[in-house]
This record gives C-alpha cells, structure tokens and sequence, in this order.
C-alpha cells in the first residue's frame, strides 16, 4: 500500500512540473520556435488562440485536481 502511495506522489510531482512549465511564457516561445524549425507556420493570432486553449484546459485541471494533505 506505501508503494502506491509513493508511485501516486512522484505522479503528482510530474504533473505539478509539466503544469508549471506550461504557465510560463517562455516556454510558449520554445513551442513556438520548434514549431517554426518543424515546417510549421502559425499566425500570431492562431498561437494565442492555442494558448489560450491550454490554459483553460489548465485551469479546468487545477479545478479538479485534489491538493496534497
């Protein structure tokens, strides 16, 4: 039973850090970038349209998503 505790904990760990990750700005710019290296070319008004969809999906996880005791 503790090892799943701990596997759940390192699970949430991971999520924290990827959600972090996608509040900042600069890793828009870096998605962007490799993006634009790949062949793909958005407008600036399609990326924040996209960027505004992440965030939403992100908020609507942090709803939901239970807070550690």
């Amino acid at each position: 039973m503790r090892l799943y505790v701990e596997e759940d904990n390192k699970t949430m760990k991971i999520v924290n850090y990827i959600l972090n990750r996608l509040k900042e700005r600069s890793t828009w710019s870096g998605g962007a970038t490799l993006l634009a290296l790949a062949g793909i070319n958005l407008d600036p008004d399609q990326f924040a349209a996209i960027g505004s969809a992440v965030i939403g999906i992100i908020g609507a996880v942090e709803i939901f998503r239970r807070e550690k005791k």
